[in-house]
């Protein structure tokens, strides 16, 4: 994969983007669908007329390329780029008396272009579709031969949705799990200062004029805007560090000297999302596919004695871990802390990640404390300890 860090003052400046050959390469490599992600730290920044500008390229190159979906959100410069080129008809669906208009997939498929612009990669579909969420119908084209260039913000990361309430008080409830940039050929940065950004904003270029002074006090605060320009920035550099490591084993290069080798101490019920983020995010860092969702069957855990809230709490954790690109691992024991201890050095275990509820002196003095014990006895690990809501 290809990782493009380039950043730009100008959100359609043409001479920092890949050039048009870089784009026929990528189509004509062989016979594979190709994936091409734009990631922007905030709205306004520039990847939708990216996108629109690379299919004119690509166009002009002799490459056949629709638009599957776009969303202009009322900018005349983005209108403007559209110009001639096909779209392929939206789908009118109809839900709880509204209308809305989704991608419609199956015109796609049966239009069968070797390019398919969509947009809003992270968007929900109305209840009903074919595929829950828009990146579904992504991996379902590219299934099919068709290659995508698509796009989102950084946000929208289901590993950040943690560090995104942290630093901007808002909550994303619009995701899309890591594991999906596993398939992406080129993530590319789009960046713009945070002072041009600013400036589009108060001029009604990226929000409607109502909203622009509740957007500049609040998410496009000049701290937000620098924190999402680096994590959209830190997760290019990521991508490049993975598919840079699985080129080296690919060509049979030599590896570095200490692989890196991640746990999340996953507990059988409660919610795990905090930590399991926690984990994608450290994976990510050290370009490892070697993370591990491990969690520890108690007799009272078994089947028939699980109750089913902590069964559902159980089973929703290990599709979350799943998402984000998680081995699972299920232990059997009667001992939760024997059983990690046990499987982190059998393992070669570099990072162990642990949440940890609130608890009094003498709950941890009469029960004990896994992370205690790991402090004491593994000296090779790294401990993580993330502190969580207590639960009633």
């Amino acid at each position: 994969m290809f990782v493009d860090t380039q950043t730009t003052d100008v959100p359609n400046r043409s001479d920092a983007r890949p050039s048009p050959e870089s784009l026929l390469r990528m189509v004509q490599e062989n016979e594979r669908a190709k994936l091409r992600v734009y990631i922007g730290a905030a709205a306004g920044v520039g990847k939708t007329c990216r996108m629109l500008e690379d299919a004119h390229q690509l166009r002009d190159q002799g490459i056949d390329v629709v638009l599957a979906f776009i969303e202009t959100h009322g900018r005349s410069e983005t209108q403007d780029l559209i110009r001639d080129l096909e779209t392929v008809p939206l789908k009118r669906v109809e839900y709880r008396g509204n209308i809305f208009e989704e991608m419609d997939i199956d015109a796609v498929l049966e239009r069968h272009p070797t390019v398919a612009i969509v947009d809003e990669l992270a968007h929900t579909n109305i209840e009903g579709s074919r595929n829950a969420k828009r990146y579904e119908d992504v991996l379902e084209l590219l299934d099919h031969g068709i290659s995508v260039i698509t796009a989102l913000n950084v946000q929208h990361i289901e590993s950040l949705n943690d560090v995104i309430v942290r630093t901007t008080g808002v909550t994303v409830r619009e995701t899309v799990p890591d594991c999906f940039f596993g398939r992406a050929d080129e993530v590319i940065d789009v960046d713009i200062s945070i002072d041009t950004l600013r400036t589009r904003l108060r001029q009604g270029k990226i929000y409607s004029i109502e909203k622009i002074e509740q957007a500049l006090n609040n998410f496009f605060r000049k701290g937000n805007l620098a924190t999402l320009r680096e994590l959209a920035l830190r997760q290019v550099a990521q991508q490049q560090a993975a598919k840079d490591q699985e080129y080296r084993e690919r060509e049979g290069l030599e590896k570095p000297a200490i692989p890196e080798k991640i746990m999340v101490c996953m507990a059988s019920r409660g919610s795990a999302k905090k930590i399991l983020r926690t984990g994608s995010r450290i994976a990510g860092r050290f370009a490892t596919d070697d993370w591990y969702a491990v969690y520890v069957e108690t007799p009272n855990e078994e089947p028939g004695q699980i109750t089913p809230a902590a069964y559902a709490a159980l089973q929703e954790n290990i599709k979350f871990a799943g998402t984000l690109g998680a081995k699972v691992v299920k232990l059997k024991s009667n001992n939760v802390a024997d059983a990690l201890l046990e499987y982190a050095r059998e393992h070669g275990i570099t990072h162990v990640i642990f949440g940890q509820s609130a608890r009094t002196r003498w709950d941890i003095f009469w029960r004990g404390s896994v992370i205690n014990r790991f402090l004491a006895e593994v000296k090779d690990a790294a401990v993580h300890v993330i502190p969580l809501e207590k639960e009633g």
